[in-house]
């Protein structure tokens, strides 16, 4: 079993469009082509986890009008790659613990505001599927995104049952 406490405390969120697509942000000077994630975030001390979740959303998206669908079970983690140069692994963490929270958005799209809270951390979004989100994602965060899609795969939309594009 890992040692959790070397671990930073984060939530992240998959919103799922009413059709079944997820929610993907295009994160700010990530190369390609792996520069898509969900939203995602540190847990402030005493901060309720779907509190942190419903945060994160807001703050990197500006979406504020999402139904909870579902949640996973105990943490998931991933490690950061050796050398990397990141602020977290700089303080002393080893990676980061997840739990994953599933939204359906109930909003119009015009929520949409990536520069709502301060540095943007995405520079553009766009829905996709779930199932296409583990290859989109850098490749050390690959397995915690496994991880998720099988999750939620019950709220997600088949490709066979592709909606028209928007």
């Amino acid at each position: 079993m890992t040692e959790l406490s070397h671990y930073r405390p984060n939530v992240g969120v998959v919103l799922f469009h009413p059709d079944g697509r997820v929610w993907l942000g295009r994160r700010i000077n990530t190369p390609e082509p792996h520069n898509w994630q969900f939203p995602q975030g540190g847990v402030d001390d005493g901060e309720d986890l779907e509190a942190a979740a419903r945060r994160e959303l807001a703050e990197e998206t500006g979406a504020r009008t999402a139904t909870y669908l579902g949640r996973t079970d105990g943490w998931i983690t991933y490690d950061f790659p050796e050398n990397h140069g990141g602020s977290k692994a700089s303080r002393g963490w080893r990676g980061q613990k997840q739990v994953w929270f599933a939204f359906r958005f109930d909003g119009e799209e015009a929520e949409f505001d990536l520069t709502s809270h301060g540095e943007p951390e995405f520079d553009a979004w766009r829905w996709t599927y779930l199932e296409d989100a583990p290859e989109l994602i850098v490749p050390f965060k690959r397995a915690a995104y496994d991880l998720v899609a099988h999750a939620f795969a019950s709220f997600a939309a088949p490709r066979s049952h592709a909606p028209p594009a928007t």
